[in-house]
């Protein structure tokens, strides 16, 4: 019972973290309309409910390929925004 606690907890602190630096980098986004902010937003926010989505699994350590794909699909959108960020940046500085 204290195991399923903690863990409850646990995930929550990670929800409501996520959460924050979510809201973190859509504060940014919004000052400077930089795409990048925006991916990191919604990968925060996506990890986060993805967490949440854990306290409804009766075992949330046990192997779940579905909350892997979420995981996958939240930092694919970060390493196409990084990389979609460097590829503008070569082209500012090619073309300037």
């Amino acid at each position: 019972m204290m195991h399923f606690m903690l863990q409850s907890f646990l995930l929550g602190f990670i929800f409501a973290t996520s959460l924050v630096a979510g809201v973190f980098f859509l504060k940014f986004w919004w000052r400077t309309r930089d795409r990048l902010f925006l991916a990191f937003a919604l990968a925060f926010t996506i990890e986060g409910l993805n967490r949440l989505a854990f306290l409804s699994i009766p075992d949330p350590s046990g192997v779940h390929p579905v909350v892997y794909l979420v995981r996958f699909l939240a930092f694919l959108l970060i390493v196409v925004a990084i990389v979609g960020k460097n590829r503008s940046g070569a082209r500012k500085a090619s073309a300037g």
